[in-house]
């Protein structure tokens, strides 16, 4: 039996959860249980467990912030995680070179700053390293290899439904009821795969950036790297490192922009200067020491967008690449650059100016999606054209009836410090204005 069940069954005869569940749900804990089982038709394998405090959808870094965040208001959780580790996707989908591509100030979560050692840019390794503290401090413990596969609100009895699969694996499902839900999935939790014309045809290796891990594999061979955000830039960095003949797809406008400026990093320089002035004007500024530092980058096939690096995140979520060397490696011909496939015919590629390559490999760097409109059933608070919130941040945290939205917003690791903290208020509020002590649920 695992330790949310056997609390749970402990729960369930405990004269304060009785009492506090009776008084919100107006009926006996089992009553509730063999109500909802008659309701669902449910067979006798399969489970219902009460959670008293908010269940959380993802143990990445927004999961374990928003379950750090409670626990500090004296609210337990229960984490439900797909993967087998905190934080999968980067320890289990990213390549070895990665870096944070921010200084570590505007990356830490909420209540626990990194290490004083630790680099301006730490690694890969450093910041997995920091979210394993992180988890051990606050004492979290997601239930790992669990899949949410649908999870839905009861109207009539003023709870979410949850129901859970172990990952990969047919079989029973188990259902957990809460008042809170919070969507901590991520904005990356699907990889997209783009339709290309003879791709699946293709004589040579395919892969996502999610199974790259080095260059050192393609050594000495020619790889089309398709997209040109910081993830294929930076693959692209690494397999001309490692000798490997590296060509990048630029299928659409990028703005490219040094990672550090006068001394400061790029992104602290600008946060620093939009509390002073409109960001058209930082983005004019931007731009300005960024032509002087790199030089007419259209010339390289490099197109900007006309919207100015900041709107452009801001309006689309679209993030300028910051540069740790790439374009250096582009200028001096080391990386050739090609506008959009046209076809694919064996290991030949055609592209849309009608020049043809052949290459060993392709590496797709067309980045990830959003998966909550597969498993949510809700319309309100999530779009489901993009399974992101529907409103704008800094409001699209909270929707109804105790649904939650963390690191969804697209303001990286800083907005998802923001969301958790919002959430972890909330509901301690929630509870305190019923005339609860959060503490009752530890």
């Amino acid at each position: 039996m695992d330790h949310w069940s056997e609390s749970e069954g402990k729960r369930a005869h405990d004269p304060i959860f009785q009492t506090y569940f009776s008084q919100n749900c107006g009926q006996h804990v089992e009553d509730f249980c063999k109500g909802r089982s008659a309701d669902a038709a449910v067979t006798p394998s399969q489970r219902c467990i009460l959670v008293p405090g908010p269940i959380i959808v993802g143990a990445g870094p927004s999961g374990l912030a928003v379950a750090a965040c409670l626990k500090e208001k004296g609210v337990d959780s229960l984490i439900f995680e797909r993967s087998n580790c905190i934080a999968s996707l980067w320890q289990l989908k990213t390549y070895d070179r990665l870096s944070l591509h921010l200084p570590r100030q505007f990356c830490e979560l909420p209540l626990m700053p990194f290490p004083a050692d630790y680099p301006i840019y730490p690694s890969k390794k450093e910041f997995v390293a920091y979210l394993e503290k992180y988890a051990a401090r606050f004492g979290i413990c997601p239930t790992y290899n669990h899949t949410v596969v649908c999870a839905e609100y009861d109207v009539k009895r003023l709870f979410w439904r949850v129901r859970t699969q172990a990952t990969g694996r047919m079989g029973d499902e188990v259902e957990y009821m809460s008042r809170w839900l919070v969507v901590a999935t991520g904005e990356n939790a699907e990889v997209v795969q783009p339709e290309i014309g003879g791709l699946k045809e293709f004589k040579g290796t395919v892969m996502h950036t999610s199974a790259y891990k080095t260059g050192r594999v393609f050594a000495g061979k020619r790889v089309l790297v398709v997209g040109c955000g910081n993830s294929g830039m930076e693959v692209c960095l690494d397999l001309c490192n490692n000798n490997a003949h590296p060509h990048i797809v630029v299928r659409d406008t990028v703005h490219i922009l040094p990672r550090e400026m006068l001394g400061h990093s790029t992104f602290g320089l600008s946060m620093w200067l939009l509390k002073w002035l409109p960001v058209h004007v930082v983005d004019l500024f931007l731009l300005l020491v960024a032509r002087a530092m790199l030089g007419d980058t259209a010339r390289l096939g490099l197109k900007r967008p006309t919207v100015g690096p900041l709107e452009l995140k801001s309006l689309s979520g679209k993030t300028p690449v910051l540069d740790v060397g790439t374009f250096a490696k582009i200028r001096s011909g080391d990386i050739k650059v090609h506008p959009d496939i046209k076809r694919i015919s064996g290991r030949q590629v055609e592209f849309l100016d009608t020049l043809s390559e052949d290459f060993d490999a392709i590496v797709l760097a067309t980045g990830y999606r959003s998966n909550v409109p597969f498993w949510l059933k809700d319309q309100e608070l999530f779009s489901e054209k993009d399974g992101l919130p529907r409103k704008a941040f800094p409001n699209g945290w909270k929707g109804e009836r105790g649904l939650y939205s963390a690191g969804l917003t697209r303001r990286g690791l800083m907005g998802t410090s923001l969301d958790a903290r919002r959430i972890a208020h909330d509901v301690e509020q929630q509870l305190r204005a019923e005339g609860k002590y959060p503490g009752v649920f530890l």
